[in-house]
């Protein structure tokens, strides 16, 4: 995004990149260094520092939760609550970070919440509408971020379901009708095991995704679970930004 800012102001700026995306470097390190016009750096200077300090601290919070969680079989993963505008670069932050990528938008997985579940009129109804529905639309042949995580068991041009649960009565409902994602929400690390627990008795291919007030604090208790996923809005509209800048050193006349 700054080489994308700075060639827009001058088509002629040599840039020489001093590390790449996804890269772990320490307070101090020089990201790239610029050779162009005066005006143009100045000019690009705080919309390419709000790209990288907002996308850099992104990556650098997931990179936090990755390493808390390091020797279980967890994943963390993104969210929708994305800055509008900016959901696809924050999802790019977030991989680069070494987390992985749920759902795009509404339209590439099925995602049943409590809503949904109340205005169809019970879990099992909403997933029998659900299944329905998957059964005779395709999923958009080009929409591939949430398959990498939960892929399609029936084809890979199906909708995949997930369905969320708050206590083990709907987790059963659930699973009893074919649900083949799980999503437990707002559960303790406690309440969580027992859930899983349950889940890999009764279905043991059911993939099981933890979410609800996950912290870098908790992280890994719930990672303890043996959850397939644990999903954050934190990631993504709670990260600081990195503190990065950008300095003159030389000066030429031309």
């Amino acid at each position: 995004m700054a080489e994308r800012v700075f060639r827009a102001l001058d088509a002629a700026m040599k840039m020489e990149l001093h590390v790449h995306d996804g890269d772990l470097v320490n307070k101090g390190t020089v990201l790239l260094r610029l050779d162009g016009k005066a005006r143009a750096i100045l000019t690009g200077e705080r919309t390419a520092l709000n790209f990288l300090g907002r996308l850099c601290g992104i990556a650098t919070m997931v990179h936090r939760f990755v390493e808390k969680i390091q020797g279980t079989r967890a994943r963390v993963r993104d969210t929708r609550k994305t800055t509008p505008g900016l959901r696809l670069l924050e999802k790019y932050a977030v991989k680069k970070g070494g987390g992985i990528n749920h759902r795009i938008g509404l339209y590439d997985a099925i995602l049943l919440k409590e809503n949904h579940i109340a205005l169809a009129g019970g879990v099992r109804q909403a997933l029998d509408q659900a299944h329905s529905y998957a059964a005779l639309h395709s999923k958009p042949d080009a929409l591939t971020a949430y398959e990498e995580a939960v892929p399609s068991r029936a084809s890979d041009t199906v909708l995949p379901i997930q369905i969320e649960v708050r206590n083990e009565h709907e987790l059963r409902e659930a699973l009893s009708a074919g649900a083949e994602a799980i999503l437990l929400d707002n559960m303790t690390p406690a309440e969580a095991k027992r859930r899983v627990d349950l889940t890999r008795q009764i279905r043991p291919d059911c993939v099981v995704e933890i979410s609800g007030g996950i912290t870098l604090e908790n992280v890994r208790a719930y990672a303890e679970t043996e959850a397939d996923f644990l999903s954050s809005g934190t990631l993504t509209h709670s990260a600081p930004a990195a503190n990065l800048s950008l300095l003159v050193d030389s000066i030429e006349d031309k």
